[in-house]
């Protein structure tokens, strides 16, 4: 099939690499002059693992190009994938200037009918406004045909986004005009994806918007409410580590994301919380559980700051603070509303200095945190960082801080105290601190 998908961001550049890889004829379209010349030398402007070799083997076997301008390629195309970002604005509504942008392109190009495929996470009602436009254009060209646009929503997870495609859960479609050849050729396109048992779910556009949402609304959900009994947990003396394994082995709860820490961040569950709970007040509903959870997350990124003045003061002149981690989870760069930088700002505006390393978000940490003498480093290396540290703050659980060689950390730091936002290390101090360090985690007044 010949597609076209339009915007490299993660979830453009994904999708399009992983059509190509089964064969597909794909071109990603975007824009950004720089980004696009970098693509076609096989540097990519995210860090996802697996995802540089399937783009360098796919531009080499002639299945995937990359191109700025959506006019110059294929006259004949079967989907368009709309894979644009879809940005907060200051209210907590998505902007959609992006999208409508590009629906305008594809009216003002399109000859005959085709496939629009909502890719990006946009609001209820999206698929039917990006459907206007198109007709709008078509119509003003004196055509008559009409576009058949549907809702595909992703439900990729940062650091297993090609596992996630290529096994997927489930294949969500939205379409409200049934239409027999186009539900065919959608079978067809997912149908390398779909071999072991039926994953695709077929529904109204409208509802496929809003399982986007609810998904991720829900799985925001529960990282709040385990946060929430973490807090409450210390201060009634009882342990959330142990609490999370008994109400885990209730099968209708399970232990998926229900790991205590320092809440979420990254571009999806924080922006579409926003977004549901606008969508929400806009239509009159009082969204009392998502307005909590986004609460609860906030204020859930300032807990170990908190720890670190009860045990220090609140004038942290002349303190060094090492920082392991910056994404704000494991196997990506990105550090979009991650913890890490709430808690490097904080620690640095009450006098602090920050030491700071991270396996692959340094060069992103630097856009939002610049270096700095006074107050910022970067470091190359995790045992750099804790060079005369007055504490060690671990914020993102990579593979490579599981089991430090806490030997050499004691060798190195000025003052033995370490707070961990991940709960990664309550096992060992619980049962060994033969370096007598100072252990806070999250959810456990009984500290080491």
């Amino acid at each position: 099939m010949k597609i076209v998908v339009i915007g490299t961001g993660y979830v453009g550049l994904v999708t399009g690499v992983c059509l190509a890889e089964v064969g597909n004829n794909v071109i990603c379209i975007d824009r950004d002059v720089s980004r696009i010349c970098k693509l076609n030398e096989g540097i990519l402007p995210i860090y996802e693992p697996g995802l540089e070799k399937l783009v360098k083997d796919n531009v080499a076997n002639g299945t995937l190009a990359f191109a700025t301008d959506l006019g110059e390629n294929f006259e004949e195309v079967d989907f368009y994938f709309i894979a644009v970002g879809t940005p907060s604005a200051a209210d907590g509504s998505t902007n959609m200037e992006f999208v409508e942008g590009v629906a305008q392109e594809i009216g003002l190009l399109i000859n005959s009918q085709t496939i629009i495929v909502n890719k990006s996470t946009v609001p209820v009602g999206s698929a039917e406004l990006v459907k206007n436009i198109v007709s709008k254009k078509i119509a003003e060209r004196q055509k008559r045909f009409a576009p058949f646009v549907i809702s595909n929503p992703e439900f990729l997870k940062e650091g297993s986004a090609i596992s996630d495609f290529m096994n997927p859960d489930r294949i969500i479609v939205g379409l409200d005009d049934y239409d027999g050849e186009i539900e065919s050729k959608v079978r067809r396109l997912y149908k390398p994806f779909n071999i072991n048992h039926e994953k695709l779910i077929f529904m109204s556009t409208r509802s496929a918007e809003m399982t986007k949402y609810a998904a991720n609304s829900m799985l925001a959900t529960k990282i709040s409410f385990i946060n929430e009994m973490a807090n409450i947990c210390e201060h009634n003396g009882a342990n959330v580590n142990e609490v999370r394994v008994g109400i885990g082995s209730d099968s209708r709860i399970g232990y998926d994301f229900i790991y205590p820490g320092i809440g979420f961040g990254g571009s999806c569950f924080p922006k579409d919380i926003r977004s549901l709970i606008h969508q929400a007040e806009k239509v009159g509903c009082d969204p009392s559980i998502l307005k909590a959870v986004h609460k609860v997350n906030d204020s859930q990124k300032l807990v170990l700051v908190d720890k670190v003045l009860r045990r220090f003061g609140t004038d942290l002149t002349g303190k060094k603070f090492a920082v392991w981690g910056l994404a704000f989870k494991p196997n990506t760069d990105d550090i979009r509303e991650a913890p890490s930088i709430q808690i490097i700002k904080a620690l640095i505006s009450h006098g602090a200095s920050v030491i700071a390393y991270d396996p692959q978000a340094i060069e992103q940490a630097k856009i939002e945190c610049p270096s700095n003498p006074k107050n910022l480093e970067y470091v190359v290396s995790k045992y750099n960082a804790l060079d005369a540290a007055d504490a060690l703050l671990l914020l993102t659980e990579w593979r490579e801080f599981r089991s430090p060689d806490f030997c050499e950390m004691a060798k190195r730091m000025h003052t033995l105290v370490i707070y961990d936002g991940r709960n990664q290390y309550c096992d060992y101090f619980s049962q060994n601190n033969e370096y007598g360090f100072e252990y806070f985690c999250i959810g456990n007044e009984r500290q080491y």
